[in-house]
């Protein structure tokens, strides 16, 4: 099906290009001005870092000389941690997870060398009253002024006391633009039976390996707010996932992008904003415009979420933490960030930097009338348990 957008994806293409591993290569960032620079206290019992190949720094006065960032996968674009790296002479151990849920089992699992991680809103919440997220000093991250005031003071952390803004996005469907005629516009695409085994047949479902998610999606599915604590609703919407589950090919939240949606193993996902865009313009032939995948939020509304910046309680590094947070959140940092992964940008100031193509389309910046039929992630409180037994279900049957 010919695109739309055919002559965005093109230009975005040209603008961008692939790097060699197949994602947006994001231009070099400038260090931020001195003025933008936090001032972080000295940090005690840390050892000068050690030069690679003769052209890493000592760490600068005041920072570690290491510092443990556990982020989503593909999240961040590589080079930017090269150029903290250099720029300050800290260096970055970068582990990745595959859900909220995952990072929150390591920490209680108690992995204790984690400094820097990025949960969600909703996690966020929980991991604050189960005392795993340290408070953060403001005087040590001035970028918080770029901020759009809109995703400050969130509900789930008031007064941003422990995280700061770094993307955010929705959940839709990505979907293979050769299978589909007409885009497929509701979540009955993966939730009914019918149509589930039909584009099982054609080529293969994925969902996110999520609990929230893809019980949230069902819940929407079938009319009530994908915050439901009500544990009828729950059930209905476990039994739906259980019912197409046959058809379902994969639970993939970490990788299905590359893996699964770029080398076409399947025709429909559920999918987070930034992925399905990446596999837009990954699949886009530059000589027609043409793509081999497309991102739609479905017409019953979906999931919209915030992910954060934040510093474990047990880093021994919280200034130099504070100090990387703070880079993040600069201008021209913010906006490499979301031209590499498509996903918006809480970043009021970076915007000026972000790509036209970027910030004019309306699957990354949704418009009025679709962020009205989208819901917030809520703390669920001991519902959560509910939440755990049904995943626990769907998952094992």
């Amino acid at each position: 099906m010919k695109k739309q957008l055919w002559i965005v994806n093109l230009i975005l293409l040209l603008a961008l290009g692939l790097s060699a591993c197949g994602g947006a290569a994001a231009p070099e960032q400038q260090a931020p001005a001195e003025s933008q620079q936090a001032a972080a206290p000295a940090e005690g019992g840390d050892q000068p870092a050690q030069a690679e190949s003769g052209d890493a720094a000592a760490p600068k006065e005041g920072l570690a000389a290491e510092l443990s960032v556990y982020n989503w996968a593909d999240y961040i674009d590589e080079e930017i941690l090269k150029n903290y790296e250099k720029e300050h002479g800290v260096k970055i151990v970068y582990d990745t997870f595959a859900s909220n849920e995952d990072l929150l089992a390591k920490l209680q699992a108690g992995a204790t060398g984690y400094d820097v991680i990025f949960p969600s809103d909703y996690m966020v919440a929980q991991m604050i009253e189960l005392g795993l997220l340290a408070e953060i000093d403001h005087n040590n991250i001035p970028n918080l002024k770029n901020m759009d005031p809109f995703f400050l003071n969130a509900p789930y952390d008031p007064d941003n006391k422990h995280c700061v803004p770094y993307q955010w996005g929705t959940t839709g469907i990505a979907y293979s633009t050769k299978t589909f005629d007409t885009p497929p516009d509701s979540w009955s695409y993966l939730f009914d039976p019918e149509q589930a085994k039909k584009w099982a047949e054609a080529g293969g479902i994925n969902v996110l390996n999520d609990q929230r998610e893809l019980l949230g999606a069902a819940l929407k599915y079938l009319g009530y707010s994908l915050n439901s604590k009500d544990e009828k609703q729950l059930e209905e919407a476990k039994n739906v996932i259980v019912a197409v589950k046959p058809y379902i090919k994969t639970f993939n939240s970490e990788d299905y992008d590359d893996s699964l949606l770029i080398p076409g193993e399947v025709v429909i996902s559920q999918a987070w904003s930034g992925d399905g865009f990446k596999a837009v313009l990954e699949t886009t032939d530059e000589a027609t415009g043409e793509s081999e995948w497309d991102y739609i939020i479905p017409k019953e509304g979906a999931m919209v979420w915030q992910d954060n910046g934040c510093v474990t309680a047990t880093s021994q590094k919280k200034a130099t933490a504070e100090h990387f947070l703070n880079y993040l959140l600069d201008a021209e940092v913010g906006a490499a960030i979301t031209n590499y992964t498509y996903y918006a940008s809480p970043n009021e100031a970076a915007k000026q930097y972000i790509t036209k193509e970027v910030l004019e389309d309306p699957r990354i910046y949704p418009p009025e009338e679709t962020l009205a039929k989208l819901e917030w992630a809520e703390q669920l409180g001991e519902t959560i348990f509910v939440y755990d037994r049904l995943w626990t279900e769907i998952k094992s049957q």
